[in-house]
């Protein structure tokens, strides 16, 4: 007898629809086709010890299963649970007119539990398009799956509850989640807050420049100043993320496995902060499964790397791309997959292995020689790609004890969200430009126009600093959003020279030293 069920497999971000043909006949033979790997095969092993454990025992029989198309390859332990249906209906063990209906993915243990996949949420989607009426997952991933409105979802503990629904001796009630409420309930919960923060005045004005138009940022200075601290707080202060934001960070999770079990939406911009030792690998994606890397994992959200000069120069230069286009292609020889990866680029980092080059309070015991080596990780081409570049200095304890704390994030977050409104007014007719660090080149010159006497202050930077190209152009992108923090249309002169001010790393005795 011939059955056929239903699963997806996902490459990149994108389900395609695996249809699984389980034909049995007289003999004793085994055959498993459609480019599987081996987790795939190793499914009828597990099959085979789950189902005599809740009471099925199938007789000894020749099985050809065909997972269609053949040409998609197929990967993991999610096609257990449609492979078993599969091959219980073929030997009718139960009806097979309401196999059509559903799409069904798990893993079986051998114990008939059914556990958790990835990527449950593009599959989701997957059903959905092609009209399936409902989808069968484990229970850990049904809340990430109801996601999805206009399918019926149903998580399940067991395949023995599957086989229950399908046979019609049980009518589960499909899950059940109210999208928006989940979505809007955790979106302005912090657990960090910028009014922990005493002084730094300057650098919090950066940060906040920075999270007005999305522009990356750097941080350089000795320990202790407060770099990281002040950059796990930049969420706190970043716009919300919209819906369909947080639906493509949450698909992105889904395919990384990266999603608890009581998460459905993620509802904060992500904050990744991967260790320096991490690979290009890691950090951009790839690995034998196709996996999102750091950069994807980012996406709508903020990449943290600190201690920056700490990772290999190779690992650094592959953000090049990410950075200037907001997608990155991953390819192997199995496979090409794109994703997506807008994220704000943070860095912080110490001017010298010793730490304290330029500390007023501590004295430097590097050779120029050595923080030369020390600082030419970041090589020209990437720090051109950072927006903001800032010193910053440790906060005397005298003065730190005395100090009142800092503005809360709430208020920050509020002049934020209202520059972030003009930015979307602005490009409301250019689709996929939402802030002003994604500005085209065209459009820098039409929303970022300077008047004569910014114009000439610009060329006498660019001619003293000798900046490139493409630092001219990050200069006007930010000083537009330092224009829109203070409601202005028009980029005038003081935004201009703010904006030049954070390229702290093109000028002074980093460049007389020769340093960068």
């Amino acid at each position: 007898m011939l059955a056929k069920t239903y699963c997806a497999a996902v490459v990149g971000l994108e389900a395609t629809t695996i249809t699984i043909e389980v034909n049995m006949t007289r003999g004793v033979m085994f055959n498993l086709s459609g480019m599987a790997d081996t987790a795939v095969k190793e499914s009828y092993a597990r099959i085979s010890a789950a189902l005599p454990n809740v009471g099925y025992r199938l007789a000894v029989a020749s099985l050809t299963i065909n997972l269609s198309p053949a040409d998609i390859r197929k990967e993991g332990s999610s096609y257990d649970l449609p492979i078993a249906i599969g091959m219980l209906a073929a030997h009718e063990k139960l009806p097979a007119n309401r196999l059509g209906d559903y799409m069904m993915v798990g893993e079986l243990g051998l114990d008939g539990k059914l556990k958790p996949v990835r990527a449950a949420l593009p599959i989701a989607i997957r059903a959905r398009k092609e009209k399936f009426k409902g989808l069968i997952v484990p229970r850990q991933n049904e809340r990430e799956a109801a996601v999805v409105n206009n399918l019926e979802v149903y998580g399940m503990d067991n395949i023995t509850q599957v086989i229950e629904m399908l046979s019609g001796v049980s009518k589960p009630e499909p899950v059940f989640v109210d999208t928006r409420k989940e979505f809007y309930e955790h979106q302005a919960s912090f657990d960090l807050d910028f009014s922990d923060v005493r002084g730094q005045e300057n650098v919090k004005r950066a940060l906040e420049v920075a999270a007005a138009g999305g522009h990356n940022l750097i941080m350089i200075g000795p320990p202790g100043s407060g770099k990281s601290m002040m950059a796990k707080r930049l969420p706190s202060i970043l716009p919300p993320l919209s819906l369909a934001e947080s639906l493509e960070t949450t698909q992105v999770h889904s395919v990384a496995g990266k999603l608890s079990r009581d998460t459905s939406l993620i509802s904060q911009r992500p904050f990744r902060s991967p260790h320096h030792t991490i690979s290009q690998v890691g950090l951009c994606g790839g690995t034998s499964s196709a996996q999102p890397g750091e950069v994807s994992l980012a996406h709508n959200g903020v990449l943290f790397l600190d201690e920056l000069t700490e990772f290999s120069k190779q690992t650094l230069e592959v953000l090049r791309q990410p950075l200037e286009d907001r997608k990155i292609t991953v390819a192997r020889a199995k496979y090409t997959v794109e994703y997506p990866c807008s994220f704000m680029f943070v860095a912080s980092t110490n001017p010298c292995p010793c730490g304290y080059y330029g500390d007023p309070n501590h004295t430097c015991v590097c050779t120029p020689g050595q923080i030369q080596r020390y600082m030419s990780k970041i090589s020209g081409p990437l720090l051109d790609r950072i927006d903001i570049q800032c010193e910053i200095q440790a906060v005397p304890f005298a003065e730190l004890s005395q100090m009142e704390p800092g503005e809360p994030s709430a208020a920050i977050r509020e002049r934020v969200i209202a520059a972030r409104k003009i930015q979307e007014e602005r490009f409301r007719n250019h689709r996929g430009v939402h802030c002003n660090a994604q500005m085209t080149e065209r459009m820098v010159h039409q929303y970022a126009v300077p008047d004569a006497q910014s114009l000439d202050m610009l060329r006498m930077a660019m001619e003293r600093l000798k900046l490139s190209a493409r630092a001219y152009t990050r200069i006007l992108k930010v000083s537009r959003t330092i224009a829109d923090l203070e409601g202005s249309e028009k980029v005038l002169s003081h935004h201009i020279a703010e904006a030049i001010g954070y390229r702290n790393l093109d000028r002074g005795d980093w460049a007389e030293r020769g340093i960068l």
